[in-house]
């Protein structure tokens, strides 16, 4: 098969006439959202949801995330409550997928046999054009190959998907650089995914907020995938990755350099504005700011992806406090490293 690549900057229009044609014929797409590139299908096509699987190797235990392109469409796939009401208002279009019990009009393929499921309206006109031309719901995952780091620009797709799917729609970097907030409303509110919509933004707007223990922790043995992005090891690149942590900048800093100079092979530390001056004559490439976790995350996935490019054998990232958006960076750097977590040594720092 060949895959397509249109660039939306020049032809928007047939970016989202030809989507949304392969769409209504039960293809695949992939294109932009302010998130990270989405693997789309039909949502209401079993069939063509199904090939999203196949196209990335992914479990069919993982549920899907629904689509739209406008408010209203919730309450034709879910059943929202008036918490679901007041999020939409304040949050959509945005990084927020709400799951909900779901209706029957949502096949099986997409929540994974669950009795709910997640919809969002993603906040790109890319994404929006393409579901408004299609005129039809679209389940999403990323659009990477199972477990790799997501795609944050249509090349990382191409390197995934490149003879899997019929077109890439190219809307550029994407803004966030990670996937959506996945909040359940099935109950109490609980986080069960980190996203750029933080738990405390969540709570202003309807109260208490919990946040699920596998945000930060693997599942546990038998314990079923409520939301995309709660698997052991995701967002995962070639090389080995581990987590540099230490109460301080400076002692996760410490930890890195021990991390790199015992490295078995070539090892790059991905460092933080505050922390680069900390290790002279090791590769280092520096993310952004630990005071704009913002830009930690936009940066990882890119970041995890040109390590492979570049042949690196280890990945060294150090943590940052589990706070408003450093939640959702360390949700992804623990994945990343499989939970492989490195502290301080006895007598360092």
């Amino acid at each position: 098969m060949k895959t397509e690549v249109i660039a939306l900057a020049k032809e928007a229009e047939r970016g989202a006439a030809e989507g949304a044609r392969v769409l209504r014929e039960g293809g695949l797409v992939a294109f932009p959202t302010e998130t990270v590139y989405g693997l789309g299908a039909n949502a209401l096509n079993g069939r063509a949801v199904l090939g999203i699987f196949a196209a990335k190797g992914r479990p069919a235990d993982n549920p899907l995330i629904v689509h739209v392109a406008h408010r209203e469409a919730l309450a034709e796939f879910a059943c929202p409550d008036e918490r679901a009401k007041a999020l939409i208002e304040t949050f959509w279009p945005g990084p927020l997928t709400l799951v909900l019990p779901k209706k029957d009009v949502v096949p099986n393929e997409v929540s994974a046999g669950l009795p709910t499921v997640g919809v969002r309206m993603p906040a790109h006109d890319g994404a929006l054009a393409l579901i408004r031309r299609a005129g039809l719901p679209v389940a999403a995952p990323s659009a990477n190959t199972s477990g790799r780091p997501s795609p944050t620009c249509a090349q990382d797709v191409y390197e995934d998907m490149a003879g899997k799917i019929p077109l890439v729609l190219d809307g550029g970097p994407c803004l966030w650089g990670v996937e959506s907030t996945v909040l359940s409303l099935a109950g109490e509110a609980t986080v069960l995914r980190p996203g750029a919509v933080t738990p405390e933004e969540i709570g202003r707007v309807i109260g208490k907020v919990l946040v699920s223990p596998a945000a930060l922790a693997p599942l546990k043995e038998g314990e079923t995938a409520a939301s995309p992005g709660m698997k052991y090891r995701h967002y995962a690149p070639k090389a080995e990755v581990i987590l540099a942590d230490g109460p301080t900048p400076e002692a996760r800093a410490g930890v890195a350099l021990r991390l790199a100079q015992n490295s078995p092979g070539r090892c790059r530390i991905l460092a933080t504005e505050e922390t680069c001056g900390f290790y002279g004559g090791q590769d280092c490439v520096i993310m952004g700011s630990s005071k704009r976790p913002e830009t930690l995350c936009a940066a990882l996935f890119h970041c995890l992806r040109q390590a492979d490019r570049d042949g690196v054998a280890r990945v060294v990232l150090e943590a940052l406090p589990p706070e408003a958006l450093g939640l959702a960076y360390m949700n992804r750097a623990l994945r990343a490293a499989g939970f492989r977590v490195a502290l301080p040594t006895a007598g360092e720092f």
